[in-house]
């Protein structure tokens, strides 16, 4: 049997810990020198992205689907929450509940009173977030197997064109027709976290942190089970998988529900932690470009990769937003405001990991059906079953 210290030495030896343990040292630095508000938010965006990336790995690193309309689904959560739940508790205590909701001027004087209300009532605070995130779910499953439609009969460039474009009509949908979400001026958001008031960013920080690690676990099971083979099967071989009787158009569908499922909790999440729900700040960049780039970086196909993924990246911004300023603030003397070199830093960052790390910062690993013990026992069983065998 292996030595205790070698075993451990060679996890910590694992790319996946290194990782881990730098970016612990980083926020630790970042705590002691910015106080921890910085990072209780830092988290909390963490925590949104990489829900959000999960589920665009679940559907492109494992299933192999062009899904280039992540926004669609983060939209439909954060629309629908931002919709209904606020109008039934308004009807419920007899405020404006109808179109006139989402008009600013009735808007920020309703939610006000709805927001004492949740503060006097732990138990429909609590029921308020988790109808929020029901409803939200089921909201993006509905968006999924509407956009598994075309995907089961577009080839993939045409399929990520249509889900772009699909992105952008539903978000100038939201901005231009005010009863949806406020239009331009946006609507105010119930917060269940009214609650613990006092404690908000560390409530909402710790929350969005039990529900990642949920769906890391619930994501990592599916991956891991019969289900989740055959979303790789499709992946590498959707031919193979046809000669095995599988049904490509119903695993699509499935894996595209599930995704966009859990994407829109996601959105959910991000509304509520704002407080808004502002249609035009769902843009193709924000919620399907760098989910993409997350995943990219931290390895497709790979669920603790993509999880560190967001984590580098959201550091790495935290830091450029940080010290920008200070180390480049030179460039003033050219016209340059450092203000603006967060993306063009973030960009080197992107840069660097792809030219030393081109399949992410933890790859794909293989992996086999039985423990690797298993199998060398059972090569060893044959290999000395065929040397008791006598020669002819």
């Amino acid at each position: 049997m292996r030595n205790i210290g070698d075993v451990i030495k060679q996890n910590l030896m694992k790319r996946e810990v290194i990782i881990s343990l730098v970016m612990l040292l980083v926020l630790t630095y970042l705590a002691i020198s910015y106080g921890f508000s910085i990072i209780f938010s830092t988290l909390i965006l963490f925590s949104i992205f990489s829900i959000v990336t999960l589920s665009l790995n679940l559907e492109v690193g494992h299933t192999g689907i062009s899904q280039f309309g992540r926004v669609i689904a983060v939209i439909a959560g954060a629309f629908v929450v931002g919709a209904i739940p606020g109008r039934i508790l308004a009807f419920l205590y007899g405020l404006p509940f109808g179109l006139e909701y989402a008009d600013d001027a009735v808007n920020y004087k309703v939610v006000p009173l709805i927001h004492k209300i949740l503060e006097e009532n732990v138990a429909l605070a609590l029921g308020f977030f988790l109808f929020c995130l029901v409803l939200a779910g089921l909201s993006g499953a509905l968006i999924g197997w509407l956009t598994s439609r075309p995907a089961i009969r577009l080839r993939e460039a045409y399929l990520g064109i249509s889900l772009l474009a699909f992105g952008d009509f539903f978000m100038w949908v939201g901005h231009n027709w005010e009863p949806l979400v406020g239009g331009t001026t946006a609507v105010f958001i119930p917060d269940p976290f009214r609650i613990v008031w006092g404690y908000r960013m560390q409530a909402v920080a710790f929350t969005l942190l039990a529900i990642l690690v949920l769906v890391y676990l619930f994501i990592e099971r599916i991956t891991k089970s019969p289900f989740g083979r055959t979303l790789k099967m499709l992946r590498d071989s959707p031919l193979v998988s046809r000669v095995y009787g599988k049904n490509i158009v119903k695993i699509r569908t499935q894996s595209l529900i599930i995704g966009s499922a859990i994407a829109a909790i996601g959105g959910a999440l991000y509304v509520i932690y704002a407080g808004t729900c502002t249609a035009i700040g769902f843009t193709r960049l924000t919620w399907t470009f760098w989910p993409w780039a997350y995943m990219m970086l931290g390895g497709i196909g790979s669920n603790i990769g993509v999880v560190l993924g967001v984590l580098v990246l959201t550091v790495s911004r935290t830091l450029i937003v940080l010290y920008r300023k200070s180390l480049f603030g030179f460039l003033l003397l050219w016209g340059i405001d450092p203000i603006w070199l967060e993306f063009t830093l973030l960009g080197l960052v992107i840069i660097f990991i792809v030219l030393f790390m081109p399949y992410g910062l933890v790859p794909e690993k293989a992996e086999t059906l039985l423990p690797s013990g298993r199998i060398k026992g059972i090569l060893d069983s044959v290999r000395k079953q065929s040397s008791q065998t006598p020669e002819n």
